[in-house]
């Protein structure tokens, strides 16, 4: 017999139903948090703590964070060094970048000293080791490794979620759309299908 919780949604498989995982999304405030980050190789230099007053400013500075499920995996550094190479778009836009995972900081740290793609990385690799952070935003996998979809959260100057995208596990992101919808978010005007930077917005 299975006990369901009053109000929380279920789904239902052939022989067994699965509680959903409400994921955090637009127009929410990004959960508080405090977490060691890998931003340096330098030695003594490695971790520094990343907190949530780093997503709120005055300065209309945005902020991009992304996930990956596992370190040392394969789709993942595509994904990483392909953010790492386009890090000069988002500081044009005057966005941070953080990339996280639920590894620890010295996973973090032994990935980055072990793969060539990723010694050079110019963001911060935040380490949600107690996975507390990916659980509040409603991303962990719903089975026994619960590791982190490949979520991506574009967050405003006053820490409101403001984009949410999430792939499966098997599938790496495109970040020119996650630039593209940077760049149509930061206009505040309408935006229509396909639109680009440098394109017309909708005027009503």
């Amino acid at each position: 017999m299975i006990e369901r919780v009053p109000s929380e949604p279920y789904i239902c498989t052939r022989n067994k139903e699965i509680k959903l995982i409400n994921m955090i999304s637009v127009g929410q405030k990004f959960p508080e948090f405090s977490k060691l980050a890998v931003v340096s190789l330098e030695k003594g230099k490695e971790f520094e703590t990343i907190t949530s007053d780093y997503l709120t400013n005055d300065d209309n500075v945005w902020t991009t964070i992304f996930w990956w499920p596992k370190d040392f995996t394969f789709v993942c550094p595509t994904e990483i060094a392909e953010f790492n190479k386009n890090f000069g778009e988002f500081s044009d836009r005057n966005t941070r970048l953080i990339g996280a995972s639920t590894d620890s900081e010295f996973v973090h740290l032994a990935w980055r000293n072990n793969h060539d793609d990723l010694r050079g990385l110019k963001f911060p690799m935040l380490a949600d080791t107690s996975k507390s952070l990916a659980e509040d935003l409603g991303i962990l996998t719903n089975d026994d490794q619960k590791v982190a979809y490949r979520a991506t959260f574009i967050i405003d100057p006053q820490g409101i979620i403001r984009w949410v995208s999430v792939n499966d596990l098997s599938v790496g992101r495109n970040v020119k759309e996650v630039l593209r919808v940077l760049d149509g978010l930061q206009t505040d005007e309408l935006c229509p299908c396909n639109w680009e930077k440098g394109q017309e917005t909708l005027t009503v």
